[in-house]
């Protein structure tokens, strides 16, 4: 396998070298646990399950951390505003916890429903607040460290090369120039919290003894401590949203290889936003649905899946009905496909197999290059060059990678009006009254379905 990964760090692909011979580590940064996740959150886990599944296919051993933030993350990116969690919880009148396990569960059970295989571990930040502060300890035993009034702050001025990978500029930012910013004395306009304080006047449900007093950490220290603890202080793939290189990502790199001395991350992989109308997806801007949403409108979590396949994940994707739409039908058309060729008894060539199976994986092994493969899929299927059981056993072994369940048939819901015209009909048949069958037939296929009759009963199919 000659794997190659563009590498934000960098700025270049790369052709991918584990650390270990057979065995990779993947930290991708998680959900923060206070609200529903919408299909552009969704996005960010696609492609790392992509990944993931190609390194499986090549016989390496996967180790793959998503962390769940459920506390420390402000409605600010400047350290102040309030914790999105205890927020939450106010505004639901539960528990942080309640909130926490509530829309966490809805997150895992979104990703189980769009084929994302789970990770090894996932981590929650606030069962780890004993490894941050031993974390913050080592940055204070180095030097890295200040206080001010509302908490622990990172110095950045004394980190080398801070904001390499988003190319800050901070040879303005003098040491000693202080930042005033609310109830901030930063150093430096880039400096980040590690612990905050407990304000006195704020009765927060989530906060815990530290060597500098009651708090809870910050946001970035969390990943940091957890990645290290389940993957080392150097790991292989580090994956998220673009909109994390700024700051979260920048702030993980400094604080980590300030405390361990040893490079934080080899391969750091971002995807691209999900669009509405040339815009990031949001509630303001509208296009913003959640899962669940969609599937009330007759769309399965697998024809979004078969969407996010069709850009790459460095590029943007315009979301609309429309085009959930396109990719809901060439799903369909593909499955029936699949489906017709699974009936065929031809001799397989190995030969064959080998050749298109090696050529679907380098489109892959190009940046994950999902369009490529997915467009190369189709190619197979319409090559006269094979035959039809051919055909069969390379889309099963596409699917691996691909993830659509080409070999399942869809669950489709059947309205309760269908099911009794269903049932009336059947027992027509069954007293032979052929000319009210054949009405009620046309009766069902007017509401959508068709209906196949076999010696065991019958089936009912959505329409094309």
């Amino acid at each position: 396998m000659v794997l190659k990964l563009y590498n934000t760090l960098t700025r270049k692909k790369e052709t991918f070298k584990p650390i270990h011979s057979k065995k990779v580590g993947i930290y991708t940064c998680g959900p923060t646990v206070y609200w529903y996740q919408h299909i552009g959150n969704l996005r960010s886990y696609f492609f790392p399950d992509i990944l993931k599944r190609i390194l499986q296919e090549e016989k390496y051993n996967v180790e793959h951390v998503i962390n769940v933030t459920d506390v420390g993350h402000l409605t600010s990116n400047e350290d102040t505003g309030e914790d999105k969690m205890e927020k939450a919880a106010q505004r639901e009148g539960k528990t942080a916890k309640e909130i926490s396990e509530f829309y966490l569960k809805l997150f895992q059970t979104d990703l189980e429903k769009i084929n994302i295989l789970p990770p090894n571990f996932w981590p929650k930040a606030t069962s780890h607040v004993k490894e941050q502060i031993k974390l913050i300890e080592k940055l204070e035993k180095k030097g890295y460290t200040y206080k001010t009034s509302d908490g622990i702050y990172f110095d950045t001025s004394k980190f080398k090369n801070y904001g390499k990978m988003a190319n800050i500029n901070v040879s303005g930012l003098k040491a000693g120039k202080r930042v005033s910013l609310g109830l901030d004395e930063k150093k430096n306009k880039t400096d980040f919290a590690l612990w905050k304080f407990s304000s006195e006047d704020e009765k927060r449900q989530q906060e815990w003894k530290s060597p500098w007093g009651v708090g809870f950490p910050g946001w970035h220290i969390e990943c940091s401590a957890m990645s290290m603890k389940y993957l080392g202080p150097s790991f292989d793939i580090h994956t998220g949203g673009q909109e994390h290189i700024q700051i979260h990502h920048t702030n993980e790199i400094a604080q980590s290889e300030a405390a361990t001395g040893k490079k934080f991350v080899n391969y750091w992989l971002h995807g691209e936003w999900l669009t509405h109308n040339g815009e990031k997806i949001s509630k303001s801007k509208g296009g913003l649905y959640t899962l669940s949403e969609l599937e009330r409108q007759d769309y399965s979590p697998l024809d979004l899946r078969y969407f996010f396949l069709s850009a790459h994940y460095r590029k943007p994707l315009s979301f609309s009905l429309d085009n959930l739409d396109y990719a809901k039908n060439s799903l369909r058309r593909l499955k029936k496909t699949v489906a017709l060729f699974k009936m065929a008894d031809d001799k397989i060539s190995k030969k064959n197999i080998d050749l298109a199976f090696g050529e679907f994986m380098r489109f892959l092994e190009d940046d994950l290059n999902t369009p490529r493969a997915l467009s190369y899929l189709w190619e197979i299927i319409r090559d006269d060059r094979l035959n039809n059981s051919e055909k069969y056993e390379l889309a099963i072994k596409f699917d691996k990678i691909l993830g659509l369940d080409l070999d399942k048939e869809d669950k489709i819901k059947i309205p309760s009006d269908v099911k009794k015209l269903a049932e009336i009909r059947q027992k027509a048949r069954e007293e032979k009254q052929w000319s009210d069958a054949d009405q009620l037939r046309r009766d069902i296929e007017n509401l959508g379905f068709t209906i196949e009759d076999s010696e065991e009963g019958y089936r009912l199919r959505k329409k094309d």
